[in-house]
């Protein structure tokens, strides 16, 4: 009755759809409050009072049927011009409002840009453990998604594998940092080698080579850790940016991306991005959502609060005698599940009314992502739950 290709997203998706119905059970057997959630990257921090206030602000005295309609599909002019100063200041660009495009999220930037840019069968790469739905944004367009095997060590992308893998097929790499599901910030130096080989690669095959950076946790840094704006870096290079977490507002579905003036075809492009916006059925970016964002997109949210749960979790776990690499960025713990079939520990867990994402799903089965993205509460209460589920392996805490 369905197509083959929803069948095979409908079998990878298990793991997240009985995460779902497993949390609702839980949660009416033992009560919310007793049932310890790290499944979704849904932020618990709220967004910054300055949101409802600027949207109730407009609501007031802007023109209503202008607020409520049609825009561009690229966007309001003035929206997009905003936000293009507000990242020349912070990243020292030179970009306009031709360079910004509106999108639902990151998301919708994500499946717009591969609506734009790929034929069936060409190839993108990216690095796993990578977040589990650019599998299905690229069997959206036919294009083939192409996972370098994860550097368990320490989960940063391997460019000699990089290297080898380019193909005159090739038509993107597709990298994510900070990174979901593992939290590691890719520094400058593997930016750098990043763009130097792709230019080599572009030379050798005479092809263009497209570098998309997906960037919703841009701001969520901790310990100093600085992200290179990677257009800076490599010419071809598209971002694609969300609002939900820096401004906590994955609900709302506001976002963008960037076509720099100097990436190769950014004509052609710019304009294949207002068609394949519409044609997708997103019409334009929600309207009210444009004008709130551009008066605010330069607020930022309580990375303190994240901060303070990272190093709670991370510092309980490991003397637990669970193993994880520190995050620097995101809101998630990747950790090595205590048994190799991630799915089955995460079946495990929910006995100790634990909810875990298994880590097949992200293209590294053997460990599971959890977010930190809750209450406090949360996670001093699930403390002791951890402890007896590293327990029922036979691993004691280091202070035992």
């Amino acid at each position: 009755m369905i197509s083959q290709n929803m069948k095979a997203l409908i079998k990878k998706s298990e793991g997240i759809s009985s995460l779902f119905s497993d949390a609702k059970k839980l949660k009416q057997q033992y009560g919310i409050e007793n049932v310890y959630d790290f499944g979704i990257g849904n932020p618990n921090v709220k967004a910054p009072e300055k949101i409802n206030q600027t949207a109730i602000k407009l609501l007031q005295e802007e023109n209503s049927l202008q607020l409520h309609g049609y825009t561009d599909s690229i966007g309001y002019a003035d929206v997009r011009k905003k936000i293009a100063n507000s990242i020349n200041h912070r990243f020292d660009t030179h970009f306009n409002e031709n360079n910004i495009v509106m999108t639902v999220g990151a998301a919708g930037g994500l499946n717009v840009i591969f609506k734009v840019l790929f034929n069936p069968g060409e190839e993108i790469i990216t690095f796993a453990p990578y977040f589990s739905e650019y599998d299905a944004y690229a069997m959206n367009v036919g294009a083939v998604l192409q996972a370098i095997p994860p550097n368990t060590e320490t989960f940063l992308p391997d460019l000699t594998k990089l290297e080898q893998a380019i193909t005159s097929n090739t038509k993107a790499v597709l990298i994510n940092s900070p990174n979901n599901p593992t939290g590691v910030v890719y520094d400058e130096s593997i930016i750098a080698e990043i763009g130097c080989i792709l230019e080599e690669k572009q030379k050798e095959y005479h092809t263009h080579i497209y570098l998309i950076s997906d960037e919703p946790y841009r701001e969520l840094v901790y310990d100093g850790a600085e992200v290179p704006y990677v257009p800076n870096y490599y010419k071809n290079t598209i971002v694609v940016y969300s609002f939900s977490k820096s401004l906590s507002l994955p609900g709302d579905r506001i976002g963008y991306f960037v076509l720099p003036s100097e990436l190769d075809g950014y004509s052609e492009i710019f304009q294949a991005s207002e068609v394949a916006t519409r044609v997708l059925g997103f019409v334009n970016a929600p309207a009210l959502q444009q004008k709130v964002v551009a008066e605010c997109c330069d607020e930022l949210t309580d990375v303190v609060f994240y901060d303070a749960n990272r190093e709670l979790l991370y510092q309980s776990l490991t003397e637990y005698g669970y193993e994880c690499i520190k995050p620097q960025g995101a809101f998630y713990l990747f950790v090595k599940a205590l048994e190799q079939d991630d799915k089955a520990f995460c079946k495990k867990a929910q006995q100790y009314r634990l909810l875990l994402t298994p880590a097949t799903g992200f293209g590294c089965p053997g460990y599971v992502r959890i977010a930190y993205c809750v209450s406090r509460e949360t996670i001093l209460n699930s403390l002791p739950s951890f402890q007896e589920l590293a327990k029922s392996y036979g691993i004691t805490a280091k202070s035992e």
